[in-house]
């Protein structure tokens, strides 16, 4: 199978991946969030906060920050769209790793 077939099949796949219920529960909640910009943008400040605090390389106070971070926040995720998004949002992601995971493990790839 040539390089071209590949990437072929791997948009016929992402076709696939949008019709997988996670994906359009995603994109329902992301509609849903938008209709409040402001709301959304909050939600980025969220979750760039969260990527930041996780991806540091400082680990020794992790825990002690993150939980900061969720008490900081705990109102905030009271409001049902902020949490239907982020929800249907981690569902989508999780999907994509176990995609990536299965898919790793069925080649040889180190």
């Amino acid at each position: 199978m040539s390089d071209s077939e590949i990437m072929e099949v791997t948009k016929k796949f992402a076709a696939t991946i949008r019709e997988t219920d996670t994906y359009k529960e995603y994109l329902l909640q992301r509609e849903k969030i938008k209709t409040q910009p402001e709301l959304y943008d909050k939600v980025n400040e969220y979750r760039q906060k969260n990527f930041d605090i996780q991806n540091e390389s400082d680990s020794e106070d992790l825990f002690d920050r993150m939980e900061a971070f969720e008490r900081e926040y705990a109102k905030f995720r009271e409001n049902p769209l902020v949490e239907d998004f982020l929800q249907a949002e981690l569902a989508f992601c999780r999907m994509m790793q176990d995609i990536n995971v299965l898919l790793t493990s069925e080649i040889d790839f180190e």
